[in-house]
C-alpha cells in the first residue's frame, strides 16, 4: 500500500501541484452492548480507504475512494486536482501552510492484551454478569453494559517526503441503571455517562476500569435518587467532580480555542467562539491556578497520537497558562494567521473525511488539594456529580450543565443527595471564581469517543486530564 500511495505522490508531483498528501486508513470497531440480560449489539466493522488531498492555484480538492488499485487511486488523485481547480475559481484568499518538517516514522499506541484477540464470549459474559448484578432491585427498570474497541491503521505520505505510520488502539466501556418508582426516572452511570471511559489501551485498561465492583452502589445512588429532593436553587460553592469537570473544559475552552471555529471557517454545532485573536495573551481567562494545556503525547489519552492527519508531530502546549489565554488548537492552513507553526491537530473521522482542527488531550492541570481536604475547606456548597445533560451558545460563552446526581456539602462534609443538579455560568467570570484544584492523586485523563463537528459530521476521539475542582458563587438550580 505503501509503494501504491507513493505512485499517487509522483503522479501529483508531475500534475504540477501546490501539495499534496495521500492518507490511508483501515479502522476495525467493535461494539457490544447488554441491556437487561439481552444482547442487543455484537458488531464488529472493517473500514478502509484513501483519501487524497490536494493544494492547486491555492484551494483545496479532495477525494476519497475505497477501491485501492493502482487505477482507481490514479483515478481519484486526478478528482481531487479537478475539485481544486474548481474551488479555485471561487477562492477569496489563496491557502498558505504553515512549514513543516518532512517525518518518516513508526508510532504504536500502548497495548498489553489485544482487545480483537480477547475471546468474544469473555466480553458478552462480562457484560451479562454486570447486568445481572445491576437488575437485582425490583425498581431498577433497565441495565445496560457496553465495550466498544477500536483498531486503527494509518498510512501518510506526502509531496514534501512525509511517510508515517500509525498503529492506534483504543479500548473502553461502562454501564448504567435505570430507577423507576412508579412516579420519578433517575439515571446512574459508571465509570461515567454517555459510554463510559476509553483510553489508548488494551483490555487491561477495561479490567482496570473494574466494572464488577461499581454495580452495587451504582444501584443504590440510583436509588437513592428516587427519594432525594430536588437541587435547591441559590448560588453555591461547587465542587465539581472529574468526569463533569472533562466536559466543562471539552465545551468551555476546548471547542472556543479551535482555531477554525474562531476564524468562521467551521461554524456547525456551535461553532462559534468569544476567543478571538485579538484576545490572544490579554483575556484573563480564569484566575492564576488554570493552567490548561492541549496534549497529544500523553501515553494512554484517547487524544493522543504520534502525527495528527497533516503529518504534524504530537505536540503540547499551553492554552491557558496563569489563568491567561496564550494559545489555539492550530492546522498548517490557520496556524500563519497568528504567525505560528501547526500544533498538530488536524485528524479526520476515516478515510473519507477530509481533516479538521479537533481537540486531543485538553487537560486542566492539577492543584494542590487531597479532595477530602478539599472538601473539609468547603463550609456550605454541592457536590456536583456525573453529567446528564449540556448546553452552550454559538460563542461558548453561556452555558447550563445538568449533573446524574449532587450531594450537599455542609460544615465540611458531605450531607442529603440531591436529584435534578444544574449549574449555569459565563465562561470567563466562571473560570475566574476557581480557586482550589485537587492534586495528581485524583488527576484523571477522561476518554471522551464521540465528539461531533463539521459537516457532514465528523466524530472525533478526545480526552481531557482533570481532577476535582471548585469554583465560589455559582448559580445552581432551577429558578421558579
Amino acid at each position: 500500500m505503501k509503494n501504491k500511495l507513493k505512485q499517487c505522490i509522483k503522479l501529483l508531483k508531475s500534475k504540477g501541484v501546490d501539495y499534496a498528501d495521500c492518507r490511508y486508513v483501515r479502522k476495525e470497531v467493535e461494539n457490544i452492548r447488554v441491556s437487561n440480560g439481552n444482547v442487543d449489539m455484537l458488531a464488529r466493522d472493517l473500514d478502509v480507504g484513501v483519501g487524497i488531498r490536494v493544494l492547486v492555484n491555492g484551494a483545496w480538492g479532495f477525494a476519497a475512494t475505497s477501491v485501492l488499485t493502482a487505477g482507481d487511486l490514479k483515478a481519484t488523485a486526478v478528482k481531487a486536482i479537478q475539485i481544486a481547480k474548481a474551488s479555485a475559481m471561487t477562492q477569496r484568499v489563496k491557502v498558505v501552510l504553515a512549514e513543516q518538517k518532512a517525518y518518516k516514522d513508526y508510532y504504536k499506541t500502548p497495548c498489553k492484551k489485544d482487545p480483537f484477540a480477547v475471546p468474544t464470549d469473555d466480553k458478552l459474559n462480562l457484560l451479562v454478569t454486570i447486568s445481572e448484578k445491576l437488575k437485582q432491585e425490583k425498581k431498577i427498570q433497565r441495565a445496560e453494559s457496553n465495550l466498544g474497541f477500536f483498531k486503527i491503521n494509518k498510512l501518510f505520505v506526502s509531496t514534501e517526503g512525509a511517510e508515517i505510520e500509525q498503529d492506534i488502539i483504543e479500548s473502553g466501556g461502562g454501564f448504567y441503571v435505570i430507577a423507576f418508582d412508579g412516579k420519578e426516572v433517575h439515571k446512574r452511570s459508571y465509570p461515567n455517562s454517555f459510554g463510559g471511559d476509553f483510553a489508548t489501551r488494551g483490555y487491561e485498561y477495561v479490567e482496570g476500569l473494574d466494572l464488577l465492583n461499581h454495580t452495587d452502589q451504582t444501584v443504590d445512588e440510583a436509588l437513592q435518587l428516587l427519594k432525594a429532593k430536588p437541587c435547591p436553587d441559590t448560588t453555591a460553592d461547587i465542587i465539581i467532580c472529574g468526569s463533569q469537570m472533562a466536559l466543562q473544559v471539552h465545551e468551555s475552552c476546548g471547542h472556543p480555542t479551535e482555531l477554525d471555529r474562531v476564524l468562521g471557517t467551521e461554524i456547525s454545532l456551535a461553532g462559534g467562539s468569544f476567543m478571538q485573536p485579538e484576545l490572544l495573551r490579554k483575556l484573563k481567562y480564569g484566575s492564576k491556578i488554570v493552567n490548561i494545556n492541549a496534549d497529544a503525547t500523553i501515553p494512554g489519552g484517547l487524544g493522543s497520537f504520534g502525527y495528527d492527519d497533516e503529518g504534524v508531530k504530537a505536540q503540547r502546549k499551553p492554552i491557558i497558562k496563569d489563568g491567561m489565554f496564550v494559545g489555539y488548537l492550530t492546522s498548517r492552513e490557520t496556524a500563519p494567521v497568528i504567525k505560528k507553526k501547526s500544533n498538530g491537530t488536524m485528524r479526520a473521522d476515516g478515510w473519507n473525511r477530509i481533516p479538521l482542527i479537533r481537540m486531543t488531550n485538553h487537560n486542566l492541570e492539577p492543584g494542590k488539594w487531597e479532595l477530602d481536604d478539599l472538601i473539609k475547606d468547603t463550609r456550605k456548597g454541592i457536590f456536583m456529580g456525573t453529567n446528564k445533560s449540556w448546553s452552550i451558545d454559538d460563542k461558548r460563552l453561556n452555558f447550563q450543565f445538568g449533573g446524574e446526581c449532587a450531594w450537599e456539602i455542609k460544615n465540611g462534609k458531605l450531607g442529603q443527595m440531591y436529584k435534578n443538579p444544574v449549574y449555569t455560568g459565563i465562561t470567563p467570570e466562571f473560570w475566574n471564581s476557581c480557586d482550589a484544584i485537587c492534586n495528581k492523586n485524583h488527576w484523571h485523563i477522561w476518554g471522551i469517543p464521540n465528539c461531533g463537528k463539521g459537516e457532514p459530521m465528523q466524530t472525533a476521539h478526545v480526552a481531557h486530564g482533570v481532577a476535582p475542582t471548585r469554583f465560589r458563587n455559582v448559580k445552581v438550580g432551577v429558578s421558579k
